[in-house]
């Protein structure tokens, strides 16, 4: 029996058996000596999505290859492949995804399959891009879904959770390859909120973040330009600001009280606005390494700025030793039965906390006030939905039961939370 934990460290299980299939034949075998299969990619779930007593795979070396379609829309992609991976592939072969998010450790199955995204006001989740499967289901055969063939799963599948089959190949959507420049520069937060409708509209791509105790926001965007040669490595960007951040989170782990003079000291220090151009592939993703816990909720659009300032307040009147800012996003509606996004325009809050600190009370303070502005979370980042929470907020999610009962009817995919959140 092996150990593994997920990224931030906070979700340990202890699986019969890791394996890591090369072929269809393997994975065919795997998958049908076990009694319950789990699949993880990077381990950037905060929830257990990957737990399991008995079979977790890995994807990342099974023997696939980037297949582009005649007219250079689509591409068959490995399922396991890092975002990292595809998107210098796809780079080389003259294309780019649509958009993706700050990160780029993740498989693509797994980024797909909780509806993960990145910000644009009128960009959907990475779900969005899936238009087509290939899936090993318990019986270890594999089946191919899209629009117009295996309709049912195919719509379940397109946020999934994995519960329906072990992804080996997703067709996504993709572009003619794009650079793009980055902005950062800080604003007042009174400034942004007022503006947001315009300022999202501005640029192709636009976030920002505001700490709890601050009253500025650094404020970023990204947009599509021309080519520029490169002045400065992209890795190189931002390592000072966030070996200083590291030192400011220690000492708030340290003496919690600190946190708010600290907060307000580092948007002080923070310098002249910042510009770079790059392949969009390298200038989407940011570095993240200092480890956190986090919870995100998407909301309608008209509440997000609303929600956040509650958010804030809250913090501030409890006196709350949150260390890591509120990032703040904007995402298009979909129509997928278990997106977050199938309500319309949404505005997403993600909620991070440093994982030396501890977190799960002030989680629970947090989400009250991010389900009071109607919101929904993000699967794989911390939440406290029930069955009844799921089927109250997701009109479709009895489909998706069903067609997870018709695909997998002895719950080989599911583990003890996907059963327990849906009802299995």
């Amino acid at each position: 029996m092996t150990g593994w934990n997920n990224w931030s460290g906070s979700v340990a299980a202890s699986p019969r058996l890791i394996a890591k299939p090369r072929t269809a034949a393997e994975l065919a075998s795997l998958v049908g000596q076990a009694s319950k299969v789990r699949v993880v990619g990077a381990g950037h779930s905060f929830m257990p999505l990957c737990e399991t007593g008995d079979l977790l795979l890995n994807l990342s070396d099974y023997e696939s290859a980037i297949e582009i379609a005649p007219d250079r829309k689509t591409v068959w992609a490995p399922a396991g492949w890092s975002l990292k991976k595809l998107t210098a592939a796809l780079w080389i072969e003259g294309l780019s995804l649509i958009n993706q998010g700050d990160i780029n450790p993740q498989s693509l199955a797994g980024a797909v399959s909780t509806g993960t995204h990145g910000t644009g006001a009128e960009l959907g989740s990475l779900s969005t891009q899936a238009c087509g499967f290939r899936l090993m289901t318990a019986d270890g055969q594999i089946v191919e879904c899209g629009p117009d063939l295996n309709p049912e799963l195919y719509q379940a599948q397109r946020l999934s959770l994995g519960l329906l089959g072990v992804a080996v190949e997703i067709r996504i959507n993709v572009v003619p390859a794009y650079h793009l420049e980055e902005r950062v520069e800080r604003r007042p937060l009174a400034e942004v909120a007022e503006r947001l409708d315009e300022l999202g509209a501005a640029t192709r791509h636009m976030e920002f973040f505001v700490f709890p105790y601050s009253d500025d926001v650094i404020f970023k965007t990204l947009h599509p330009v021309e080519a520029e040669e490169p002045r400065r490595p992209a890795r190189e960007v931002g390592e000072d600001s966030e070996a200083t951040f590291r030192k400011i989170c220690d000492v708030c782990a340290a003496i919690p009280i600190l946190t708010p003079s600290l907060q307000r000291l580092m948007m002080g220090m923070m310098g002249k606005p910042s510009r770079r151009v790059g392949p969009a592939y390298e200038i989407f993703p940011s570095e993240r390494n200092i480890r956190f816990e986090e919870m995100e909720y998407e909301l309608p659009r008209a509440a997000g700025i609303p929600t956040l300032k509650a958010a804030m307040a809250h913090i501030r009147k409890r006196r709350l030793p949150v260390t890591f800012p509120f990032e703040f996003r904007l995402a298009a509606g979909d129509d997928i039965w278990m997106s977050p996004f199938n309500a319309g325009p949404g505005a997403s809050i993600s909620f991070h906390q440093y994982a030396k600190m501890p977190w799960r009370e002030l989680f629970t303070e947090m989400e009250a006030v991010l389900r009071d502005g109607a919101g929904r979370p993000h699967w794989a980042k911390r939440h406290t939905l029930t069955t009844a929470d799921v089927h109250r907020l997701y009109p479709r999610a009895g489909e998706f039961v069903g067609a997870c009962k018709t695909w997998d009817p002895t719950g080989k995919f599911a583990n003890t939370h996907l059963t327990q959140l849906f009802g299995l």
